[in-house]
């Protein structure tokens, strides 16, 4: 059987190369839509044979489903610029396809490395993310920032991990932290949710302790302290732009935004 990979970019010129290559040999298709890169991002992509596609962006579910809309397999797998199969993981899903299978999409396990770290607990270790699925019973739903792969049929489950870099440094943490924060308020906003005073107040604090303390946090050292005291300020970031939408003291625009 042969299988498509979807992604969505903009400016993942220093990660895209090395996901690309983790599929090399298991996927004969490549789909890319880019929301306005301006680095070498589609150039290093086309040279692994990719299909360029623009679109601007309005958000992760519109994206990504325009995505899979554009693979001409049955089969896809969706990765991110930053994700990368290990060789277990790809010979795992060639020996499925190889055979057969009774399943409609498979749950992948995801192993996330933070500031250059592999974090082993602070709820950041073996996340099951559905990533691998028949076309023509999968979609995306969700809102903003919280959209995820639905599939109407049987799921199983593989047992080989995939890696994800997303925050190899501060800067690009703290980045990543004003677009979700933005377009999470938004979703907030949109769906008309009540704000609360104790939203700022205590929900950092029960995030931190919730990371640190039972999820473990601490063992992964000063990474793991790291982890919840940024997770507690996203929150809290999270929050005081919701406010900020609803007193209409400050607006976001979610077109500003893009992978």
């Amino acid at each position: 059987m042969k299988i498509s990979l979807v992604m969505i970019t903009k400016n993942e010129e220093k990660n895209i190369a090395k996901s690309l290559e983790s599929v090399k040999g298991l996927v004969n298709e490549i789909i890319i839509v880019d929301s306005g890169s301006t680095d070498n991002t589609n150039k290093i992509a086309q040279s692994y044979g990719a299909k360029i596609f623009k679109r601007q962006f309005d958000s992760f579910l519109n994206q990504k489903n325009y995505a899979l809309s554009l693979a001409m397999n049955e089969w896809v797998l969706h990765l991110d610029a930053d994700e990368v199969l290990s060789n277990e993981l790809r010979e795992e899903i060639r020996n499925i396809m190889e055979n057969n299978t009774e399943y409609d999409g498979f749950i992948l396990v995801r192993t996330n490395f933070f500031l250059g770290r592999q974090m082993k607990y602070s709820g950041l270790n073996k996340e099951e993310r559905l990533r691998f699925a028949k076309k023509s019973l999968s979609k995306y739903v969700g809102g903003c920032v919280h959209e995820r792969l639905e599939v109407n049929g049987n799921i199983g489950k593989l047992k080989n991990v995939f890696y994800h870099n997303s925050y190899p440094d501060l800067d690009n943490c703290l980045k990543k932290i004003d677009t979700y924060t933005s377009l999470a308020a938004i979703e907030k906003y949109q769906s008309k949710k009540n704000f609360y005073i104790t939203d700022i107040l205590l929900r950092p604090i029960i995030v931190f302790i919730k990371i640190y303390f039972f999820k473990l946090g601490f063992l992964d050292k000063m990474e793991g302290f790291i982890w919840a005291a940024i997770s507690s300020y996203t929150t809290f970031i999270k929050y005081l732009k919701f406010y900020l939408l609803k007193k209409q003291l400050k607006t976001f625009s979610i077109n500003q935004y893009s992978k």
